[in-house]
């Protein structure tokens, strides 16, 4: 019993294909392309275990067209190359439909990667079937992304589930044979997340570790056996939220071994590091900020390393960066002062430009008085003369307000120097 149950019972038509009705139901924007094999290339985005692999073969087989797929873990431009090359030769059988090139996980793909697809895709020689689990608009190449229609896939739903338990203890060769009583479910379904492969590999996991015919399933059952063989970490469902969270918060809150080990939990359970490394990004400039501005540095950096290392030497990076900013002084002054600012521009609308820093490219902007009265800061010594820069409606209104930290109290110190009465703090 080499196949997974999720593999063995993979349906093979439109009819079998449970969820995403919204695509492929009677109104779904799917449907009529796959009735009539008329459609051009496409990415599937969604969670894991939603079925967009299953859909991109059903629509191959429907359409009677050659398929290939290559997953972008282990495929290179070689193997890109190769496979448009088999389908700009036909060998005589793709004289009336091209083929159907499917890549999984395409986000993994470098951009030379993506670009090697470009020109095949553009003249027709296939059609492309990517899937993701990241937004395309991030991980697609723009050039790419335009040349294809992008389809969301939703996680299933809990009927869903239910109907995909209920037909693998049907129609699986091997489960079907048993006398299997399902008492309770609601476990299989939490753990699952949505992600049917998810469940089915849960489902076959408890059943077969049992050693006997007669099994009855239970939430307990279910909870022993999984908690025991898989790391529970769900990419899409609470688990991925809650140890993003944690790990967040720990290095807010300034423990590098909380960080670390929150990092590790991610990286055990196939997050993908580039998602963990924007959160750091972002990170460095909310907790961290003009407390330490190397940290945006230190962030960046390691994004750009992790997208050109990737996994799992990225992990050395991410865990470098996890124990830096975790270990740096905080200060969340910018944050509050872009939220203070759109909050006053939320209330008091679209203020007028004061006249005196207004451009004045022409004579009547001038003559209206555009830039009358400005004073050039370098004109003057030390590079600065007061003036005001808001409008007259909100004059003296303070957004910025320096954090409590060695860096940010020599800027206090240097704009109460140079604004003396205006900055108060």
């Amino acid at each position: 019993m080499s196949t997974p149950l999720a593999e063995r019972i993979r349906p093979r038509t439109l009819e079998e294909y449970l969820s995403q009705q919204h695509l492929v139901g009677e109104e779904g924007s799917l449907a009529s392309q796959i009735k009539t094999g008329v459609f051009s290339s496409m990415i599937f985005w969604g969670p894991p275990g939603t079925g967009k692999t299953t859909l991109a073969s059903i629509i191959a087989e429907t359409s009677d067209r050659p398929f290939y797929t290559l997953s972008a873990i282990d495929s290179g431009v070689a193997a890109v190359r190769e496979v448009i090359a088999k389908a700009k030769q036909g060998d005589g059988l793709f004289t009336t439909k091209n083929p159907i090139l499917f890549i999984d996980e395409i986000h993994r793909f470098s951009k030379s990667q993506q670009d090697s697809l470009l020109g095949a895709v553009e003249k027709g020689w296939v059609t492309l079937i990517g899937a993701t689990t990241e937004n395309p608009s991030f991980e697609v190449i723009p050039a790419l992304l335009s040349r294809c229609q992008v389809y969301i896939l939703k996680s299933f739903t809990k009927d869903d589930l239910n109907q995909l338990i209920e037909r693998a203890l049907v129609t699986d060769k091997i489960l079907k044979k048993k006398n299997i009583t399902l008492k309770e479910t609601e476990a299989l379904l939490r753990l699952s997340g949505g992600d049917a492969r998810k469940l089915l590999n849960m489902l076959e996991l408890v059943i077969m570790s049992e050693g006997t015919d007669n099994v009855t399933v239970t939430n307990e059952m279910v909870l022993s056996k999984v908690q025991k063989n898989t790391v529970l970490y769900d990419k899409t469902g609470e688990q991925h939220y809650d140890i993003i969270s944690a790990f967040i918060k720990s290095i807010r809150g300034s423990d590098p071994n909380g960080a670390v080990y929150w990092l590790a939990r991610m990286i055990e359970g196939g997050e993908d590091v580039k998602f963990i490394a924007r959160r750091l990004l972002i990170l460095a400039s909310e907790d961290i900020g003009l407390a330490n501005p190397n940290a945006l540095l230190m962030a960046n950096t390691t994004f750009q390393a992790v997208n050109v290392i990737g996994h799992p030497e990225s992990r050395i990076i991410l865990s470098q960066c996890t124990i830096y900013l975790a270990t740096s002084p905080k200060s969340n002054a910018s944050y509050m002062a872009i939220n203070n600012a759109q909050q006053v521009v939320k209330q008091t609308g679209d203020l007028s430009v004061p006249l005196s820093i207004r451009n004045a490219p022409t004579k009547l902007m001038k003559e209206l008085g555009y830039g009358k009265a400005y004073a050039y800061a370098h004109n003057y010594e030390g590079n600065f003369t007061p003036h005001e820069f808001l409008p007259e409606e909100i004059t003296g209104t303070s957004f910025y307000e320096p954090g409590n930290n060695a860096k940010e109290a020599q800027l206090k110190t240097y704009l109460k120097s140079l604004w003396k009465e205006k900055y108060s703090f």
